[in-house]
């Protein structure tokens, strides 16, 4: 019997030992990224529905509707980008469009913005009662 041979084991035993950091980097990576998309998406429904009733009437807010979708952004840990929510008086239903943006710091690749867009729908219809009076705020 000729003894085994083992040239070559190290070699193999380290190959699949890079592999697998980079699986496990990789996995890291994704993962990362896609947590700070659902930050950002969730950032961006918020900025979205602060700022569309704020297109019709001010309901408390101190700003325009950029402010408040700024504001709630920022309140989410993102920054706001754009905001396609202009003040608009009529009792016209409406659609505002928010996007926001967040950065990664991730390894290997560094820094990545992920940026989220998300739209809210206002309609100023449904503050009237069934009776044609402005609801009240305080009306269960």
């Amino acid at each position: 019997m000729r003894p085994h041979d083992e040239r070559g084991s190290m070699l193999v035993g380290f190959g699949l030992s890079v592999v697998l950091v980079f699986f496990v980097l990789g996995i890291g990576i994704v993962g990362g990224a896609a947590v700070t998309y659902a930050t950002a998406a969730s950032a961006a429904d918020a900025a979205a529905l602060a700022s569309a009733p704020v297109t019709f009437l001010p309901f408390g807010a101190t700003g325009t509707p950029q402010q408040e979708a700024s504001r709630f952004a920022k309140a989410n840990g993102a920054t706001l980008v754009s905001c396609s929510c202009p003040v608009d008086e009529s009792w016209d239903r409406r659609t505002v469009s928010v996007t926001v943006a967040r950065t990664i710091s991730l390894p290997v690749v560094g820094e990545l913005r992920i940026v989220a867009t998300s739209r809210a729908e206002f309609d100023p219809m449904k503050l009237v009662g069934t009776s044609g009076d402005i609801a009240r705020m305080d009306d269960p």
